[in-house]
């Protein structure tokens, strides 16, 4: 990417992420990152980190990373309704939205596999074994690194399942169910969020703990029965 490229990238991300801040917006968090990138090809939004707090008055917020091509930008946490955040809080590491130059995919997918088998950007290689899997080309071989594909190549038949998912507007979660909230891999890549998941739990189970202990206290009398006297 030439070095003008580069910096109109750099902006749209900048101008994406300030806007991406602001509060009371009516549209989704995507809605208002995919008007922002209406005049870029190709990008991916991908559900990078999500939270709930509060007890009496919840409140939920989203993280995402916004790629485009070499480019990543992370957005802050923004705030969004409880029905956004139940509707999406499968797809932890997962890309909400990607546009290729076909159009724009809307179901979840595992980041990186707009790009497969698009043979701009790389082509179908056969193991030691003979299964097919996908390689990028080696200006692209970024995108490997970046999607996580060195170490978790996309064979033939995981595309397919994936194009199969697609067509049927269903999320993918891979072939093991290896992605999503509850995949072994997002598992890996996205500890921070497992970590205080379990810090909360913990804390959950202390306090609920410290209500059985105090409300067992109170129901304990001072007197071992209220018959009889002090003498008659």
């Amino acid at each position: 990417m030439s070095s003008a490229k580069k910096i109109i990238t750099t902006c749209v991300l900048i101008c994406v992420v300030m806007t991406i801040q602001s509060c009371g917006a009516k549209r989704s968090p995507i809605e208002r990152i995919s008007s922002n990138l209406k005049n870029v090809p190709e990008y991916s939004i991908i559900l990078e980190d999500m939270q709930s707090t509060g007890t009496i008055f919840k409140h939920y917020r989203h993280k995402y990373k916004v790629i485009i091509k070499e480019d990543i930008q992370y957005t802050g946490f923004v705030k969004v309704s409880e029905q956004y955040y139940r509707k999406n809080e499968n797809y932890l590491g997962m890309a909400l939205l990607s546009k290729t130059a076909d159009g724009y995919i809307k179901t979840p997918s595992p980041p990186g596999y707009q790009y497969v088998g698009d043979d701009r950007y790389g082509e179908w290689k056969q193991d030691r074994s003979g299964n097919s899997f996908w390689s990028f080309y080696g200006k692209y071989m970024f995108m490997s690194h970046m999607f996580g594909m060195v170490s978790r190549p996309v064979y033939r038949n995981d595309y397919g399942a994936y194009t199969d998912y697609r067509k049927s507007n269903r999320p993918y979660y891979g072939n093991n169910n290896q992605y999503g909230t509850n995949g072994s891999t997002t598992k890996q890549t996205h500890k921070s969020f497992f970590q205080r998941k379990m810090a909360k739990q913990k804390m959950a189970k202390q306090s609920f703990a410290q209500k059985v202990k105090q409300r067992a206290g109170r129901s304990q009398s001072p007197f071992r029965s209220r018959g009889g006297g002090f003498g008659k």
